[in-house]
């Protein structure tokens, strides 16, 4: 790995950004296609207000500017565009291993898991000290973490977890997906519905966000009885969302749940039923959730046109730069595991506190 030595002026500079939480954009992947419905995502940097009230970071890492030496930071993430979420998880990552920081960071966005394993094996080669890598798919990586642990690249993962034995990578910062869908699973239930005849808009296959939500409401609805009316992904988008309800309203099918595994896809959905003057809300014929507490779907909920929304953590960054840290203090870290903390809002609760707080 190659690090290049910074002047004693640099470096408490960069420690006195990393403390206050700033910096700037990354290196981008050079080769990374324009966006469209089913390519990878443009390597620009999303809109700076996508995160202008993102809360602070819990720990504070120690910047790695303080040894004296840059850390080269190879970094794979999915389509910025995806949704809010992934927005603001972008942003979060590239403000926190910024050059002010102390690093040197190749970027590559995109959602299709063979173009995320190209760029992986392209930043081994050219000798990062660390690779972070959000998977599009938990298959397929088994073979490019082998080929990192062999180049003494150490892996973390983040906002999903692969399946690759454990001993590949150094830990993972993530959401359990498998509780959000659980709790707001749980939080249906208790609405005490006299029928559960749910439209399922799920994400994109195989990705950890869609497995978990998708397997909680799945088993309720064999456990319990719950009519699923359709069951289709729509790709975390929008205008997908809004199709496939536009197609069941049609279809004349009965429901009163729509089940959308990510905030846009609610949004196309909720549009979709104005087209055709069906409430929705609380109160309403139609129950809407959502995932991921955009501030724009807090407030939705807040003014009661949607129900519940299951929070998504993206700010992941400066979990990940305190990990880095440790291991370039020769620290063993204890946990494989550890897990961002989120909760689900319910419209009839939420204040606009909670909107300034947790929304992204």
């Amino acid at each position: 790995m190659k690090r290049k030595l910074v002047s004693a002026l640099v470096c408490a500079a960069m420690a006195a950004t990393m403390l206050v939480g700033c910096g700037g954009g990354g290196e981008t992947q050079a080769d990374a296609p324009a966006a469209d419905a089913g390519t990878e995502a443009p390597a620009e940097t999303p809109d700076a207000d996508a995160e202008a009230d993102a809360p602070a970071a819990d720990t504070e890492a120690e910047a790695p500017a303080a040894s004296g030496e840059t850390i080269s930071v190879g970094i794979i993430n999915n389509d910025p565009n995806e949704s809010g979420y992934r927005t603001a998880n972008v942003r979060n990552l590239e403000e926190t291993f910024s050059e002010e920081n102390g690093y040197a960071t190749q970027t590559f966005y995109g959602k299709e898991n063979d173009k995320q394993v190209e760029a992986a094996q392209k930043m081994i080669q050219d000798g990062v000290d660390y690779l972070l890598i959000s998977a599009a798919d938990v298959a397929g990586w088994e073979t490019v973490l082998q080929d990192a642990q062999d180049a003494g690249v150490r892996v973390l993962l983040y906002d999903r977890i692969v399946n690759a034995d454990e001993s590949l990578y150094e830990a993972g910062v993530v959401s359990d997906m498998a509780k959000e869908g659980e709790t707001a699973v749980a939080w249906l239930e208790k609405q005490g519905l006299d029928k559960y005849e749910i439209i399922h808009l799920q994400g994109q296959m195989g990705a950890a966000a869609q497995v978990g939500r998708s397997e909680a409401l799945t088993a309720a609805a064999e456990e319990k009885g719950w009519t699923l009316v359709t069951q289709q992904t729509a790709e975390w988008n929008a205008e997908k969302a809004q199709q496939i309800v536009q197609s069941v309203i049609d279809s004349g099918k009965s429901f009163n749940v729509i089940y959308a595994e990510n905030d846009d896809m609610a949004k196309g959905a909720v549009a979709a039923l104005d087209k055709a003057n069906i409430s929705h809300g609380v109160d309403k014929d139609v129950i809407i959730m959502g995932f991921d507490c955009n501030k724009w779907a807090l407030e939705e909920l807040k003014a009661g046109n949607w129900n519940y929304d299951g929070q998504c953590n993206p700010f992941q960054g400066e979990m990940l730069a305190e990990l880095i840290q440790k291991l370039e203090n020769g620290e063993t870290l204890s946990e494989k595991l550890i897990y961002m903390e989120e909760k689900g809002f319910d419209a009839t609760e939420i204040t606009q506190e909670e909107i300034d707080q947790f929304g992204i």
